[in-house]
Formats: C-alpha cells, sequence, structure tokens
C-alpha cells in the first residue's frame, strides 16, 4: 500500500511511481488519504495515522511504501497500533522523514525497513539504477552491497577497518530529533547509517555534537555515511571536513562516499538487519529485510 505519512506529495510523481511498481509484478494500492493536504503534511495527524493503521491490518497488503518524506512522521507514530505489526509484519519503504517511522517500528516491534526512494518517483534524480536497488530490496532476499563512489562528496571521509553490527538510522535530522523519545535506538554495536540535505556544515556539526554529548555515540561498531546534499554555505569547511572531524575520532571504522540519501543515483539499504562494513574495500554489505 502507498502511504503519506509525512508530507503533500504530488499525484504525477506518484503516477510514475506505480509504473514502476507494476512492472515489476507488484499490485500498488493507494492509501485511502495517499494524496490529502493539510499545509505542510499529508492530512491530518488523524488521517495519517489511519492510513498506516489500515495498511498494517489489511492481510492483503503484504508492504508499505511511502511516497515521499518532508515532515510529519513523528507527529503519528505514538498512534500506530504495534500489536497489529508485531501480528503481522510488514516491511515499510521510504527514506528522509520516514526514518522517524521505521525508528518507532524498530522500537515497537523490532521491524526491519527499507532505505530508499518513495513511490513518487523523479526519474532525473533516481535513474534505472536506482529503481533496480529498491526492487532487489523489496523482492528478493539476498544481501544488499553498495560500493562507495569516488565522486560523491562524502567519499574522502574514512577510518580504516571493518565493522560487523545492526544498520540502524537513517536521516541525520531525525536521529537527533529522536533523542529524548523512546525511539532513540540503543546504537551499542550497531552500525550507524547517517545522510542528510540541505543542511550547512556547521547545523551538521551542531547535530553529531549533540549525538555525541548525549552518549549516544558510545559503544558503535561503526559508521555509514552517506550523501550529504546540497550542504555548502559561504563558509571555508565543506561537510566532508566537518563529518571527517567529529565523527573520526570515535574510534570506529568509518566508510563515506556511499550513494545512500537525497542525491542523484540513489540505492536502497535494508536498515534494522546485520550489516558488514569494510572501510578498505569501501563496502556496506547489508542482509534483507524481506523474507
Amino acid at each position: 500500500m502507498l502511504v503519506s505519512p509525512s508530507g503533500p506529495t504530488r499525484p504525477e510523481r506518484v503516477a510514475r511511481g506505480i509504473e514502476l511498481l507494476t512492472g515489476w509484478g507488484l499490485r500498488p494500492v493507494l492509501a485511502p488519504n495517499v494524496y490529502a493536504r493539510h499545509g505542510y503534511l499529508a492530512g491530518t495527524d488523524a488521517l495519517r495515522a489511519a492510513d498506516l493503521n489500515t495498511a498494517f491490518a489489511d492481510p492483503e497488503i503484504r508492504g508499505v511504501i511511502c511516497t515521499r518524506g518532508g515532515y510529519g512522521a513523528q507527529r503519528v507514530v505514538d498512534a500506530i497500533d504495534m500489536a497489529t505489526v508485531r501480528r503481522d509484519p510488514k516491511v515499510v519503504a521510504g527514506f528522509s522523514d520516514i526514518t522517524a517511522l521505521q525508528l518507532a517500528l524498530w522500537r515497537g516491534v523490532r521491524l526491519a525497513g527499507v532505505h530508499g526512494p518513495g513511490a513518487a518517483w523523479r526519474d532525473e534524480r533516481t535513474p534505472l539504477a536506482s529503481a533496480e536497488s529498491l526492487h532487489a530490496a523489496l523482492t528478493t532476499t539476498a544481501p544488499v552491497t553498495v560500493r562507495a563512489v569516488p565522486t560523491e562528496e562524502t567519499f574522502g571521509v574514512r577510518v580504516p577497518g571493518r565493522a560487523v553490527g545492526r544498520l540502524l538510522g537513517g536521516n541525520l535530522c531525525l536521529v537527533v530529533a529522536s533523542l529524548g523519545t523512546p525511539d532513540m535506538p540503543d546504537l551499542t554495536g550497531a552500525v550507524l547509517l547517517l545522510e542528510d540535505v540541505q543542511e550547512p556544515p556547521y547545523k551538521v556539526d551542531r547535530m553529531l555534537t549533540q549525538l555525541r554529548r548525549a552518549g549516544a555515540l558510545d559503544g558503535l561498531a561503526g559508521v555509514a555515511v552517506g550523501q550529504f546534499s546540497d550542504c555548502a554555505d559561504g563558509w571555508p569547511i565543506g561537510v566532508a571536513d566537518v563529518l571527517t572531524e567529529r565523527l573520526g575520532d570515535l574510534g570506529v571504522p568509518v566508510l563515506g562516499g556511499l550513494p545512500i540519501g537525497h542525491g542523484p543515483g540513489q540505492l536502497t539499504v535494508p536498515v534494522g538487519t546485520r550489516a558488514t562494513l569494510d572501510a578498505a574495500a569501501g563496502t556496506l554489505t547489508v542482509t534483507a529485510a524481506v523474507r
């Protein structure tokens, strides 16, 4: 089922997503309020929560694909019927603001998710490789391997080593926003995935510093750094410099340059499953979220 737990979406972009999903042999169903609008939200909190609970309760629905991110998922996660999710677990796909939903589902029922493009598809940002990556993560049980790309701005963010642990995280802003809530995961022994968009370096610094001061990064196994897109500002320090400084002294392997996030060629990875990060090989390998 296609749902909009966060910001409002555009029907023409969802139409392209439906075309792709149908071509994969899937049968996309629109949630009743998928195109609702309420200011910067895709409908009121009650409507967005109702669509999520409808999807989780319907035995005919085998997966939940969010149309887009934006803002609003944190406002509805406490209304999710976790008992229903536990009885019939379904993979939830999305990224950006959907990190809040995936963190809540991990807290509530240890549900693994898929960090990848939403159904409001944009071919100019998510070309064939992006579609193939999402398809594989949704429909096969094979592990997913993502390789660091030299053209990514964060490619130079690297600390040698190999880390094995559960991949948790996603969008940096939403990880930080979960601090002080029940949804902030215990990252002990985990590989932390981080990506973001349109956050200047000083704000990335502030968020990483907050995570450090809160003790949230204590005991990490490693850090997988995805795309930090459109993050430049007028200062002579770049986002890769900030990431290197604030992550490089944690004493764990760090791998940047992963095409995971808001940038062109975005690829898909499971979250909540076991991952192996190999900084020397430049690879992140993650076990499947689907069964």
